[in-house]
């Protein structure tokens, strides 16, 4: 019997990536991750504004997620973001969650049109894949019994166009 090695799929390669981010799991710090965002893609000049929003919503909408629905939101909890650029014309977000040992994200399916009119909640992923060009999820560590390490919330934007790109 040979033993084969099992190498996870790695993240694509990066050409550039900002410092983690890393934040209490508390809804109050829902701004400060906004605000370090646009900082952070101020790096890049020219960017569209209409690209940054839909940046900061995405991370906002997976930071919420992370508080709401994980260990992140209890005491002593966190969220990471992480910004990376896979490639020159795309930027890919990614918010790591503290884990939860019975969830993982999802589209809500199990609502009628009636209620999704009514809802307070549950859009969240629904705005995310709106937004990206691509998204998922993954566990943190991909090893057996390792899931409720924690789940990465990925979204992927692109083409991305800065002055220097023009």
């Amino acid at each position: 019997m040979s033993m084969m090695p099992h190498t996870p799929p790695f993240p694509p390669a990066v050409t550039w990536a900002w410092p983690c981010r890393i934040y209490p799991g508390d809804l109050a710090h829902a701004a400060r991750v906004r605000a370090e965002l646009r900082a952070d893609l101020a790096a890049l000049p020219g960017l569209g504004a209409d690209l940054v929003d839909a940046v900061e919503l995405c991370a906002s909408e997976a930071f919420a997620n992370a508080v709401a629905h994980t260990r992140s939101g209890r005491a002593g909890g966190r969220v990471v973001r992480a910004l990376t650029r896979p490639a020159p014309d795309r930027l890919r977000l990614a918010v790591v969650d503290d884990g939860a040992p019975d969830t993982a994200p999802r589209i809500p399916v199990e609502r009628t049109a009636e209620e999704w009119a009514t809802a307070e909640t549950g859009r969240g992923l629904l705005l995310i894949s709106a937004l990206a060009a691509a998204w998922g999820t993954r566990p943190v560590v991909a090893f057996p019994g390792c899931a409720h390490l924690g789940t990465v919330v990925w979204a992927e934007f692109g083409p991305v166009r800065t002055e220097a790109a023009r």
